[in-house]
């Protein structure tokens, strides 16, 4: 059979994704974290890429639901995203979500903040995405001022204090650094929201916050999709970072799973969804449509499952997984590769370093 991908076939690419991590140790005070996003193709007037109705099958997604406030955690400040997020309900006949019905909310971090295109577009995919997979959850754009770790971690601590929140998204991320396990305690939640974090678009290689035990790393996938939507096949995405942390120790959900080569550090990712910018998502933006991927987009659509279920989190996961019937939770990712690395780099039965546990077909764990 042949594989056909569930946008259109001719397409370029514009990369926004994380530093490439190296080996050099450096510190939080000069952390500055990049968002994995890709754009495969600006699409102009109309979506061309994978829509709600296409992932919600795949992925085996009610085509309603949510509880509570998806928080989506970024930087900068996107002056027409509730624009942006109607004409996306709009093209896909999705309940409004405005800031009048109560549905959206935006917080700011100051008065005065800085636009910049690529977080905008990041922005747009979190919000139209995660209001498409929890459709009746009402969202909480939170903008802080700067993508420094300072800023950002500002932006988490309001979210961390609010009781109405059930999952925070975080689409950002960059290399680890010396003190990252002394900020673990920031991504615990005073209503206890599961944290969701991409784990970055360079292949193989750690990065903080997705490290963090106190938070679910979500990694890539490259999906192939008949022109119907019906899945043909899922494979490990080549650009999905994973490996094991250089800093954080391996938690309790990991150590009782048992995961092979960790050496009793925590390994990431953790669950895996569609990323490949050749699969991307449609995303409207500032009069355009984009077809856009990175593990930039599972984050937000993973704390919309959250949302929908209320019981994603890592420590759900693993015990999940270890069950006669892990099937009934994860599809198994077992091919393909994100770099030469060998065991590390390849995807396979069970957990591996690129896709984790694997890709979600429910909502309940």
């Amino acid at each position: 059979m042949k594989r056909c991908i569930a946008s259109v076939i001719f397409g370029f690419v514009l990369v926004f994704m994380f530093p490439k991590i190296s080996g050099a140790a450096y510190h939080f005070s000069t952390f500055k974290a990049r968002h994995p996003i890709h754009i495969y193709k600006i699409s102009g007037g109309f979506p061309q890429g994978i829509t709600p109705t296409i992932i919600k099958n795949v992925y085996h997604l009610p085509q309603s639901g949510g509880h509570g406030v998806v928080a989506i955690i970024g930087a900068y400040n996107d002056a027409t995203i509730e624009k942006d997020l109607e004409s996306f309900d709009l093209a896909f006949n999705l309940a409004k979500c405005t800031i009048s019905n109560g549905c959206l909310e935006i917080h700011k971090f100051g008065s005065k903040i800085n636009s910049s295109s690529g977080w905008n577009l990041e922005t747009s995919l979190d919000v139209e995405w995660a209001h498409a997979i929890a459709p009746n959850a009402k969202i909480l754009l939170v903008e802080a001022t700067t993508p420094s770790g300072a800023n950002l971690l500002q932006a988490v601590d309001y979210t961390a204090g609010r009781g109405d929140v059930t999952a925070i998204s975080m689409s950002w991320g960059g290399g680890e650094f010396t003190e990252e396990k002394s900020l673990d305690s920031h991504f615990v939640s005073k209503s206890g929201a599961t944290f969701f974090a991409s784990s970055g678009d360079n292949g193989w290689g750690a990065s903080w916050p997705a490290t963090s035990p106190n938070v679910v790393a979500v990694g890539g996938t490259s999906l192939y999709v008949k022109s119907d939507g019906t899945l043909v096949d899922e494979t490990a995405w080549s650009g999905s970072g994973g490996g094991v942390s250089r800093y954080e120790t391996q938690p309790d959900f990991q150590s009782s799973y048992s995961i092979p080569k960790s050496k009793n550090m925590r390994a990431i990712p953790d669950v895996a969804y569609s990323a490949d910018p050749k699969s991307g998502f449609s995303v409207y933006s500032k009069g355009k449509w984009y077809v856009i991927g990175g593990t930039s987009a599972g984050a937000p659509q993973w704390a919309a499952i959250q949302s929908l279920g209320m019981s994603a989190n890592n420590q759900n996961f693993y015990s999940d997984k270890s069950k006669d019937n892990f099937n009934s939770y994860f599809k198994d990712i077992v091919s393909g590769a994100n770099g030469k690395c060998v065991y590390y780099c390849e995807a396979r039965k069970h957990y591996d370093y690129i896709t984790g546990l694997g890709s979600p077909v429910t909502v309940n764990f």
